[in-house]
């Protein structure tokens, strides 16, 4: 369906990667994964056409539809959702109005016997064929259910995409892409911005009914359940795995044994046949055997062992003071935005050392709890913090608030004090950002590194509630593993607020649930909480 031959990539004389080729088939569902700055966006531009490689090309038959949605894009706003996302059929929109009107020409014409009449018939005739070979689709029954599986109301259709954030018209440009139905589908991070049951609709739709899927993400749920096969981008080549991602871990493991064997051996011998050919150089006898070895040597290809990011965060929470039995209690707890209500009438109890997760649709008043909890903004009714209860908060826009113009290790500088002064430099190695890296400047810091330091700020000092809304956003897999096995061992009281089901599975052991006005509690883990959840929602949005 889709062949990539020789492709070749190369910034400022450095090669990215090299005369790498593959073929997409029809049904493929392709995790292309890679660390950091291994090349998967710049190679899913490639295959989506919006950059040339400097080398090789990107072939597929006539009429095959790509279609491709980077991380970050533009939207006009001069449209509603609703009318945004019609967009998506205005090819076949287009067609129709253009048969019209050769439909209404051949009729006013009276040159029947003109090559340009034959022309125009032929003309009618292949559009007609092509018009009519389209699966009949009931546009506005498709866009609604498009819509509301992403998330969207009813209410949402007809305001204007101005209204709403990035994250939403990312949504909108994804309902675009499924609802043309296109042969290849190229994904940069899709979950970014999704709530866990538009997760799990769009896993739905890219298993049962999208054609070919290529997607970078590093939410380990998602990749797992719609991918069929990986391929890993390293050192400049692929390496192509009939298996899904957890499945290609174990087979990359067995790969970079092997070749560290092999590697080994190759090293072996090299050095065995060095020492021959220092001993004997000067030999006469031995001159052949020399000069064969030394021939050997310069053919020689020399194995190369797979890089490994071997670079690791080690993150550990100071052991929490200890607090009241409740650290946090709801009691008719309410907040509206206008005459917009978000939630009422909430009432919990959180136990001390309980861990939580606040779950549900974007809008639904998560983060507006926590900051309800923070006290940083007003509600009804009592929060009600327990007894010698210290909180650490990370909020969503955490990395955003540190300040641009300071230097990795001014940022904590400023902060730290006591004993952990003393400490500094190591506590910054352990986050990955020792000797040159602590001199950085915030401003040229990713997203993962920046959530990174913001993280190293909350450990300063020993709390006992930690909240954290969206903490694995921009974090790689291995820092997520890392962060969630520091969360596990953490003995106070955690709530978190996250759509990444991975990161919860294992860490979270009650969920709470927000949802038209509501906030609902179960005593049940994420994928408990889910199950039950999930045939629930896929009828309620049919009955919408």
């Amino acid at each position: 369906m889709l062949s990539a031959d020789g492709l070749t990539v190369e910034f400022s004389g450095k090669t990215l990667f090299q005369d790498i080729s593959f073929v997409i088939n029809e049904k493929d569902r392709i995790a292309l994964m890679g660390k950091n700055g291994a090349g998967k966006s710049t190679l899913l531009k490639i295959l989506a056409g919006v950059r040339e490689p400097n080398k090789g090309k990107v072939s597929f038959p006539k009429g095959t539809v790509v279609a491709y949605l980077p991380q970050h894009l533009l939207t006009e706003d001069s449209r509603t959702v609703f009318e945004e996302a019609a967009l998506a059929f205005s090819a076949i929109s287009e067609m129709e109005k253009e048969i019209e009107a050769l439909n209404v020409e051949l009729t006013e014409r009276t040159d029947f016997e003109s090559d340009s009449y034959m022309e125009l018939i032929e003309k009618v005739s292949a559009l007609s064929e092509q018009f009519y070979s389209i699966e009949e689709i009931n546009f506005d029954a498709d866009i609604e259910k498009t819509l509301l599986g992403l998330g969207f109301t009813r209410d949402d259709f007809q305001r204007n995409t101005s209204e709403f954030s990035g994250g939403w018209r990312m949504r909108i440009e994804l309902a675009k892409i499924l609802l043309r139905r296109p042969d290849v589908i190229l994904l940069d991070e899709p979950t970014n911005h999704l709530d866990i049951e538009s997760i799990q609709w769009l896993e739905d739709f890219l298993i049962n009914t999208a054609k070919a899927v290529v997607v970078i993400s590093h939410d380990r749920a998602f990749v797992d359940n719609i991918t069929t096969r990986t391929i890993e981008v390293t050192m400049g080549r692929i390496y192509d795995y009939k298996a899904k991602y957890s499945h290609y871990l174990e087979l990359r493991k067995e790969r970079r044994e092997q070749q560290q064997k092999q590697y080994d051996e190759q090293q072996k011998m090299i050095a065995e046949t060095t020492e021959f050919i220092e001993r004997f150089k000067g030999t006469y006898s031995k001159t052949l055997q020399v000069q064969s070895r030394v021939k050997m040597l310069e053919k020689l290809v020399l194995v190369e062992v797979d890089e490994e990011d071997t670079s690791r965060l080690r993150l550990k929470f100071p052991p929490a003071p200890r607090s009241g039995n409740y650290p946090v209690t709801a009691e008719n707890v309410g907040k509206c935005y206008g005459d917009k209500r978000i939630f009422g009438n909430v009432n919990f109890m959180i136990e001390r050392g309980e861990k939580i997760a606040f779950v549900g649709k974007n809008g639904e008043g998560k983060s507006t709890l926590v900051k309800a909890i923070m006290s940083e903004i007003e509600h009804e009714g009592i929060l009600r913090l327990g007894h010698n209860v210290k909180i650490g908060y990370f909020a969503q826009n955490q990395a955003s608030l540190l300040d641009e113009n300071l230097t990795v290790y001014q940022t904590i500088d400023d902060i730290a004090v006591g004993d952990i002064r003393t400490k500094i430099k190591d506590l910054l190695g352990a986050f990955m950002f020792g000797g040159e890296e602590s001199f950085k400047k915030v401003k040229v810091l990713s997203g993962g590194e920046r959530t990174r330091l913001a993280l190293l700020k909350l450990l300063l000092e020993p709390v006992n509630l930690l909240i954290l809304d969206e903490p694995t956003n921009h974090l790689d897999m291995k820092t997520k593993d890392i962060l969630k096995q520091a969360l596990v061992d953490f003995d106070g009281t955690l709530i978190t607020v996250s759509h990444d089901r991975d990161f919860l599975d294992g860490l979270v052991t009650k969920v709470f649930e927000f949802g038209g006005g509501k906030v609902v509690e179960h005593k049940e883990d994420i994928y408990g909480f889910l199950a039950k959840k999930k045939l629930e929602n896929l009828r309620e949005i049919e009955r919408k």
